[in-house]
């Protein structure tokens, strides 16, 4: 059986514990990485996954260093948030890859939300391929206004689902969209849907939307 870990991943999240649900990797059809938020745990976004009613899709949620996967905002100058920021993304990176070695990388999703849907977000940008999908709630490309946005490789037509709300106290609004177009730019088919009013939460049409994203994964083969 196929074990996911951290185990070979350097800095502070290197050997922190994996939390599965759903199908075992080596059976599944399809695989999703979910990244949880700053002071949350792997729990957190697994119950999402409840949500989605699929039999073979494998759910692998890593656990940040105390619970954070990195330590200032997430629009401070990169430099401001390492070695944890680079050590986080190599956890992310590692998970996928033990994913992708299982499913295929066309058949692996990320998930996250808050500072977790920031970093599954620059993960994909940063290494971009075909995925199975990103579904990214309440987050955004991660740097300070006026990042230079030069990465390399192609989306391919990869699904993006990029959900929040309109005054979110975190996550401003126009990093959403800078977000939306980078991976536009790349190749993704970008759904954005901005919710007035909404606040720093996932709402049921949210759920509906990567619910359609992961149900699609399992039905491929």
């Amino acid at each position: 059986m196929t074990e996911p870990s951290l185990d070979g991943v350097s800095g502070p999240h290197g050997g922190q514990p994996v939390t599965t649900a759903g199908a075992d990797l080596d059976e599944a059809r399809a695989a999703v990485v979910l990244v949880h938020g700053r002071g949350a745990s792997p729990h957190s976004v697994l119950g999402m996954a409840e949500e989605f009613g699929t039999d073979h899709v494998a759910y692998l949620a890593p656990a940040a260093a105390q619970n954070t996967w990195y330590p200032r905002s997430f629009m401070e100058p990169l430099a401001e948030n390492q070695p944890w920021l680079d050590s986080a993304l190599d956890a992310v990176g590692a998970l996928v890859d033990d994913a992708a070695a299982a499913v295929g990388a066309e058949r692996v999703a990320l998930l996250g939300f808050s500072q977790g849907a920031c970093l599954s977000s620059e993960f994909v940008a940063r290494n971009a391929r075909r995925y199975g999908g990103l579904i990214a709630f309440s987050g955004g490309l991660i740097g300070p206004e006026g990042t230079a946005r030069e990465y390399d490789g192609s989306l391919d037509g990869t699904p993006v689902f990029l959900g929040c709300s309109d005054v979110d106290p975190h996550i401003p609004l126009e990093r959403v969209h800078e977000t939306r177009d980078v991976l536009d730019d790349l190749g993704a088919d970008v759904d954005e849907r901005i919710y007035e009013g909404m606040g720093h939460t996932v709402n049921r049409d949210e759920l509906g939307a990567a619910k359609g994203v992961v149900t699609s994964l399992e039905s491929e083969r």
